[in-house]
């Protein structure tokens, strides 16, 4: 049997870790030993994140403010990344989200702008400005958070559609490109999975949001976040290209189980 990828004092960067699936990816590290450089927005946010993940196991946790839709902000958080650890193991390109549900006709370009801005430039600023720091030492892996959004269009997803698909064919881009370097990349795109995500989508409408999940049990943001560290941890000649992951209530984006709510389980 060939060894797998060792975490403990690995390098692990995540974007968009001052929650979601991002905070649960830095626990989830945190509890294999790595080494963690963690970027958001929300500075406050990230240092409640990095104080959780050192009291359970990481041997370091470092924080930085990261917007990775401007490319200061993104090139600022690099030199900050050379300065503190002068490498990377693993890139966890996390930062996203989707923004309001109206059709095209009734779309805004502010909403727009930003789903494209976080979801695909900012993976490839952020790739872009790391990748000086992966390419020395082969075995690493970058690892984009997709959605099953990016393979199925849904009415009222156009925009956030096109921007986990642009996620993807980066992802398949990266992969070609890299062929030979000894680094891998994958995609883990998951289904309905119960986070900030709609909160958010729905600009803070909490009832709205409940309403997605309701009569179901979701992904949680620890079930994507322990896919996350399977897939690092993967021996370094094997590359999990990409994984898509649903709770087992939703067979498809449209097909999905509802029960009533009193009898809904969550973990």
């Amino acid at each position: 049997m060939t060894a797998p990828f060792r975490l403990r004092d690995r390098w692990v960067l995540i974007t968009g870790a001052s929650s979601g699936f991002g905070a649960a990816a830095a626990l989830a590290f945190a509890r294999e030993g790595a080494r963690l450089l963690l970027g958001a927005r929300r500075e406050n946010r990230l240092a409640e994140v990095a104080g959780r993940a050192r009291e359970l196991g990481a041997v370091e946790a470092l924080f930085h403010r990261l917007d990775v839709s401007q490319t200061p902000s993104v090139e600022a958080f690099a030199a900050w990344v050379r300065s503190v650890a002068g490498r990377v193991d693993v890139l966890v390109n996390n930062a996203g989200g989707a923004l309001g549900l109206e059709p095209v006709a009734e779309g805004r370009d502010e909403d727009w702008e930003t789903m494209l801005q976080t979801n695909v430039l900012g993976v490839l600023r952020m790739t872009r400005a790391i990748l000086p720091l992966m390419l020395p030492h082969p075995g690493g892996i970058i690892i984009n958070i997709g959605s099953i959004a990016g393979r199925t269009a849904y009415e009222g997803g156009a925009a956030y559609c096109a921007a986990k698909a642009g996620e993807l064919q980066i992802t398949r881009a990266l992969r070609l490109e890299l062929c030979g370097t000894g680094l891998r990349v994958a995609t883990v795109d998951p289904g309905m999975a119960e986070t900030e995500f709609s909160v958010v989508r729905f600009k803070g409408d909490a009832a709205r949001a409940a309403k997605v999940y309701e009569g179901v049990q979701p992904l949680t943001a620890e079930d994507v976040a322990e896919a996350i560290v399977w897939v690092a941890g993967r021996p370094p000649h094997v590359c999990v290209d990409e994984m898509v992951i649903k709770c087992t209530d939703q067979a498809a984006f449209h097909k999905v189980h509802r029960r009533p709510v009193s009898e809904t389980k969550r973990p």
